[in-house]
This record gives structure tokens, sequence and C-alpha cells, in this order.
């Protein structure tokens, strides 16, 4: 079995290092869109992409809700031997998945405009949001796919290959969106179609590889289980949540930008929210990298080595976190310079000064999230689904509804800070209960 190698720490960097690349890259795909269509179309079809950025990150929350959760229980069997059980669980996801996305398709299709509406279009942008919608609508399905199937084959085994084929995928999506937007003129709809036709691409490099020779985990025949998607739901909720997340804050701050500043202050926004995916990204790449090697060592009951992962987790998250923070504050300036251009110096200033302030948060959620991923991979779900609901909805809404009265629109941009700082409280004393309740099996089970 690949997910055993002949060094814990090695396995942990051969995990995470695809894993964040992996998300880099995924996240990639909208911010190219971005880039090509404020150069080759304007400003105002920039922030259409924005608004429709829930969108795509609802397709991908219910896709890594069931691939985390059927990741978890998958490595579980593998390391219990039961491979006819991680088959079965692996079949039904897809299938599942599959249905799913025919039914969101069909409903986001007859629905445009108030699906649009819903998101946050205004006057000024609907008909780039509509038009933006309706290319990508029908590539749903590959959407919801693809991540699933990015989890499992490093859950199979294979971390490298599936870098390999996001990064193929990401690849094609720049030459595409260079193509349909900047040569052939066609506007936010080309942004959108590229990066359709790019994961579609991406889709049948995986099933090449799980109808192949290679893996352990493959198609079979099965029959409806229920309580294991239950199971899978459980343990992918936290995750799932931490994806909607993004996008729910997305249209929060879309909502509170539009009434408390102007619409030049979402083109600020549009900006962070890219910074910001792929700050997460990276946390959930490092969360989502370990996880497969911890609930394989789990399912082993070799607790010693999951003490350990976790131990690895937490330092990348903290590297990774001060990192990302510098390179922001020292760097923003040609960050904004991607997407606005020379002839609009107080635009691009503003764009600095809040995207400094917002990266701050960077700081404290690299260790929220990555716990949460360790939560998430021992099927200590309760504490893993706190930690998401506290850092994304619950007390990021609170936080958002206090700094903005308190001190109006420029509260917006702290918000993320002192929501992350809350979580962190909430975090340590999960992290507190699930040692002290699992001492005697953290202490008595000796690593071999």
């Amino acid at each position: 079995m690949r997910l055993e190698g002949s060094s814990l720490k090695k396995d942990f960097i051969r995990f995470i290092v695809p894993s964040i690349a992996a998300q880099w890259v995924f996240t990639l795909y909208t911010m190219v869109d971005g880039i090509f269509v404020a150069r080759g179309v304007s400003e105002t079809a920039l922030t259409a992409v924005n608004i429709a950025m829930p969108y795509t990150m609802a397709l991908f929350s219910v896709s890594i809700l069931f691939a985390v959760g059927t990741s978890t229980v998958t490595a579980i069997f593998l390391g219990e031997k039961n491979g006819r059980k991680a088959n079965e669980a692996f079949t039904q996801n897809i299938m599942l998945l599959t249905v799913v996305s025919v039914a969101v398709t069909a409903f986001v299709m007859l629905n445009l405009e108030q699906v649009a509406e819903f998101l946050g279009a205004t006057s000024f942008n609907k008909d780039y949001v509509v038009e933006y919608l309706r290319a990508l609508a029908p590539f749903s399905a590959v959407f919801i796919l693809s991540y699933s199937f990015e989890m499992l084959i490093k859950t199979d085994g294979f971390p490298k290959r599936a870098t390999m084929i996001v990064t193929t995928g990401a690849l094609l999506n720049v030459v595409l969106d260079y193509l349909m937007v900047m040569r052939w003129h066609m506007g936010v709809g080309g942004a959108a179609l590229a990066t359709g036709i790019s994961n579609t691409v991406v889709i049948a490099l995986y099933l090449f590889h799980f109808c192949g020779k290679d893996g352990v985990i493959k198609f079979c025949k099965f029959s409806l289980d229920v309580p294991l998607i239950g199971r899978e739901f459980k343990n992918g909720l936290s995750s799932g949540i931490t994806e909607m997340s993004a996008g729910f804050i997305i249209f929060l701050f879309n909502q509170a930008i539009i009434r408390l500043l102007n619409e030049d202050a979402l083109v600020s926004y549009t900006i962070i929210s890219y910074v910001n995916s792929l700050g997460i990204m990276a946390m959930v790449g490092i969360a989502q990298g370990y996880q497969p090697l911890v609930s394989y060592y789990y399912g082993q009951k070799r607790m010693e080595r999951c003490r350990k992962l976790r131990k690895y987790g937490i330092a990348a998250a903290a590297a990774l976190s001060v990192a990302y923070t510098a390179g922001c504050v020292l760097f923003a300036g040609g960050i904004v310079g991607l997407f606005v251009s020379p002839d609009m110096p107080e635009l691009a200033e503003y764009s600095v000064s809040v995207l400094r302030i917002f990266s701050l948060s960077f700081l404290l959620a690299g260790y929220n999230v990555v716990i949460g991923g360790y939560f998430i991979a021992v099927e200590e779900s309760f504490a893993a689904t706190g930690i998401s609901l506290s850092r994304s909805i619950v007390s990021l809404t609170v936080c958002l509804m206090l700094l903005t009265s308190l001190f109006g629109g420029a509260g917006i941009w702290w918000t993320p800070l002192l929501s992350e700082a809350v979580t962190l409280v909430f975090t340590g004393i999960s992290s507190y209960l699930h040692y002290r309740s699992n001492a005697v099996k953290y202490h008595q089970c000796v690593d071999v």
C-alpha cells in the first residue's frame, strides 16, 4: 500500500506538497479567468466573475464534502485490509455525485437570471454574470467530480499523479483563456468555457487512472449503503463547510461592500478574494494532504503516528502562514497590478492598503484549518464541524456585523482577523479536550 513509506516525515512531505499544489491549481482556475477578463474585457466584467464565484465554490463544497468523507472511510478500510469495502465506497460516491450534479445543472440553466440576482448581481454587471453562468453551468458535473477524483487518487497512493493531472488542466485553462478571451474576444463566457473544457480533460485523465492497472481503488458493483453515505457526510461536513464558507464569505462581503462602500471597492475585494483563496487553500492542502495518512494509521490503531503527523501539520501551517502573510504585505503592489490598470492609481492604492490588512488573518487561519483536518481524519466530526462553522459562518457573520457597526466600511477588512482569533480559542479548547480524552491511547500505543 503506497500510503506507508520508509519514513513518516518523508511520507508527510510526499503527500502535502502535491496536495498544496493541487489546491493552488484549483484556485488558479478562477484567478486566471479573472486576470484575463480584467485585461481582455474590463474591471466591471472582473466583478462579475467574483460575484459568480460562490456558485463555483458551492460545487466544490459538495464535491469536497463527499470526497473527504469518502477518502477518510476508504483509507480506514484500506488500513483494515478491507479492499472490497474501499472500492464500494469509492464507486457509490462517484455515482451519487453524478446524480447530484445533473440536478444542479438543470436547476441553474432553468433559472439563470434568478441565480445571478441571488448571488448579488447589480444592474451594473448583471449581463456579465448571466453570461458567465450560462457558459459555466453545463460543466457543473465536471467541477463536482474533478475534486472528488483528485482527493481519492491521493488516497489511492498517487499524490504526484494527482498534481500532474490538475496542473495539466490548469495549463490548458491558461491557453484556452488566452485564445477565447484575448484572441477570439468571447468575453466572460469564453473564460467560463475555457475553465469547463479544461476540467473535462482532467476528468478523462482521472478515469484513465481508475480504470487502469496501477492503483488499488477500482470501480465495482455495489449496493446502495445509506449508513455509509451518512458516515461519509458526517466525516466530510467540516471540509464541505470550509469550502462553502469561502463562497459564503465572498457573498456576504459583496453585500456589505455594495451597502457600505461602492462598486470600485468590489474590484478591490475581487482581488482580495483571489489572494484569500490561495492562502486558505494552501492550509486546506496541508489538512487534506496528511488526512489519508492519519486515517490510515488511525485504522491500524497506531495513535503515536497520528500524533506525530499532527505536529508536522501544525509546523507546516505555521511556516506557510508566516511566509504567505509576509508575501502579501511586501508584494501587495505587484499583486494588485495584475488586475488594475496603471491609469487607475486611486483604485490600486486603496486595493493595496486593504489587501495588507486582510492578509493578517492568514497568521491564524492555518492552525484552525489544519487541526480541523486532523479531527476529520480521526472521525472527531463534532470538533471539526465546530471549527469550520465558527471560522466561516458564526464568528465571521457576528464579527462583520460588529465591526461594520462600529467602524463602517473600514471594518469589513478587519473582520477575517477577528473571526480567526475567535475560532482559535474554540480550536484550542477542542484540542485540549481531545488530547485529555485520548491521552491513554496516545501514550500506551507503541509505534512500530
